[in-house]
């Protein structure tokens, strides 16, 4: 049975602009134009001329450019630079060819394709700037003989090479949960590649499902849903569909947030009849605890993925929504933006030092900015391009994904933290409330 969607949305009068003086420093973009290690990367050559070998290698090669330029860690010179020939074994690459002045290339990736029990790459990145021991990795990578066999590779080698030398966790092998409106009124929660590929739906309940979040260690995903009338919060394996026990809160329930160790979520309910306050649970819904008291509405809780001491959670308290901090246990609450307008979707970077969040200032449209938690500083990454809300952290650290109605519709994009590199995630129906895993799959 389709039921009506359950919306947060405030009081009427706690959107009225706030007009505070500004005590916190707003800037626009961040670090913009920073370069990173320069890496030359020739296309991995096919060892046959089979058709169905040229075509895999076309892929591989395609997804490993994409992946290695959107990393944010390499900055990758243009093949229009290189110096002519085919660059698959280590006798055809001469080291002062590829650090000219014209190509200046620190590293670079070579290899080759095969088939061999399916598709195998042999490949090798050498650290151009070293006499000797260059080679920082050298390995052969396999999988099944079709497009997403070569799409798989490619994930796992951009990987590799990021790990080398980009000094974070690469992010190809990640995935996305998301909201998807593919039939009007029917909400399912799907899965997709962190590029936007290989989506496909996780339930099938033809009813609502809302606000995933996923276990840190990536085996489960909490959502709320409506198919048992609530809305209330479910548990599913990304790998099997398989459902974990959530125990039913009452009234409305939603928007669960799971802590660092994965002991405990966060959600927001009305069990106790009033409006919607912070409670946490274990895991599977025992031993609900109330955080918040007060008569105004509190949602969006998120644990702090650090330390676990701390949860960010979006109030009307103010009178107009706002972003607070309170300890693990409800207390020592306070207010995280003193700017006005409105300010929601709280999300905490890896590294517990930052928190995305959507902003409405002064305008009729969201953006998402980047709080610094140390410095008090606030960056807008998005600009004039609709409404842009539920931003979520890649684990690196270095992107965010977020949906936005730039089109007219809502889809979810991804984007590097410096405002580059925006890309378009979805296309069908209207997407929304993305959530990046932090594990590889």
């Amino acid at each position: 049975m389709i039921r009506r969607e359950f919306v947060f949305v405030f009081p009427a009068f706690l959107y009225a602009a706030g007009a505070r003086a500004s005590a916190q420093q707003i800037i626009t973009g961040t670090n913009k134009g920073a370069e990173g290690i320069k890496l030359a990367l020739p296309e991995f050559q096919p060892d046959s001329n089979d058709p169905k070998l040229a075509a895999l290698a076309a892929v591989f090669n395609k997804v490993l450019w994409d992946d290695l330029d959107y990393s944010g860690g390499v900055t990758l010179v243009s093949r229009s630079l290189y110096p002519l020939g085919r660059f698959s074994e280590p006798g055809q690459i001469k080291i002062d060819d590829w650090t000219s002045a014209a190509v200046q290339a620190q590293y670079l990736a070579f290899g080759n394709i095969r088939t061999q029990n399916g598709i195998s790459v042999e490949a090798r990145l050498w650290d151009l700037k070293v006499a000797q021991n260059r080679e920082v990795l050298g390995e052969r990578f396999r999988s099944d003989a079709t497009e997403e066999g070569a799409r798989l590779i490619a994930h796992r080698l951009a990987d590799a090479i990021i790990d080398r030398i980009g000094g974070k966790q690469g992010i190809a092998q990640t995935s996305i949960a998301h909201i998807s409106e593919r039939t009007p009124g029917v909400k399912e929660l799907f899965l997709m590649d962190y590029d936007g590929n290989n989506s496909h739906g996780l339930t099938t309940y033809r009813s609502i499902t809302l606000s995933p979040a996923w276990s840190p260690d990536g085996d489960k995903i909490a959502f709320a849903s409506y198919r048992r009338g609530g809305p209330d919060i479910e548990i599913l394996s990304p790998l099997d569909r398989r459902p974990y026990t959530f125990e039913r809160a009452g009234g409305t329930t939603s928007m669960p947030a799971w802590s660092p160790d994965g002991s405990k979520i966060a959600f927001s309910t009305s069990r106790d009849g009033s409006d919607m306050e912070i409670y946490t649970a274990d895991w599977n819904g025992k031993n609900m605890r109330r955080l918040t008291v007060n008569k105004a509405v509190d949602v969006s809780p998120v644990w702090n993925p650090r330390t676990g001491r701390e949860i960010a959670f979006t109030s009307g308290r103010s009178g107009t929504p706002q972003i607070y901090i309170m300890d693990a246990e409800g207390t020592n609450v306070r207010r995280l933006i003193d700017e006005g307008g409105d300010a929601v979707n709280p999300a905490w970077s890896p590294d517990g030092m930052r928190i995305a969040f959507a902003w409405q200032r002064g305008t009729s449209r969201f953006d998402i900015y980047i709080h610094e938690i140390a410095t008090g500083r606030n960056t807008q990454i998005t600009n004039n391009a609709g409404d842009n809300e539920k931003p979520t952290w890649a684990p690196d650290g270095r992107h965010v994904a977020f949906e936005s109605s730039r089109t007219g519709i809502k889809q979810i994009y991804s984007m590097i933290l410096d405002g580059t590199k925006v890309r378009q995630l979805t296309n069908t129906g209207k997407n929304t409330a993305p959530a990046w895993s932090g594990f590889m799959k």
